[in-house]
């Protein structure tokens, strides 16, 4: 989870600041314009690669700056995950990885809990 979270973050980051070469998608672009920003990132023996989401339900919901789609490889494993920025529950304003909001629920509660003890000599 945080690997997946950490390229995420990484992503976005990088995308707003403008250091990903952006392509220009053939669906849903009458313009032709290169828009879509595009990362591929080496990250603990995995290979990533990241882009916003450019589906039509994405389009819809005006989340084409929020859903990041992530495809991943390693050796023979491969696969691909959305993150996207929660609007209810105890995750609200924390990015999910749809499908796993489980497994962020716990990621979530250490990080808050490393956050939260008390410093050794404070």
């Amino acid at each position: 989870m945080a690997l997946l979270l950490k390229v995420d973050a990484d992503y976005r980051r990088r995308a707003e600041a403008g250091e990903l070469r952006r392509i220009a998608p053939k669906r849903f672009n009458p313009s032709g314009e290169a828009w879509l920003p595009v990362m591929r990132e080496h990250v603990d023996d995995w290979n990533f690669r990241a882009l916003f989401s450019n589906t039509a339900l994405a389009h819809q919901q005006n989340a084409t700056a929020d859903w990041v789609v992530l495809y991943y490889d390693q050796d023979d494993v491969e696969g691909q995950s959305t993150v996207v920025t929660s609007h209810v529950g105890p995750l609200n304003g924390r990015r999910v990885v749809r499908g796993r909001e489980e497994e962020c629920l716990a990621y979530y509660a250490r990080e808050d809990a490393a956050h939260e003890a008390p410093h050794a000599g404070a």
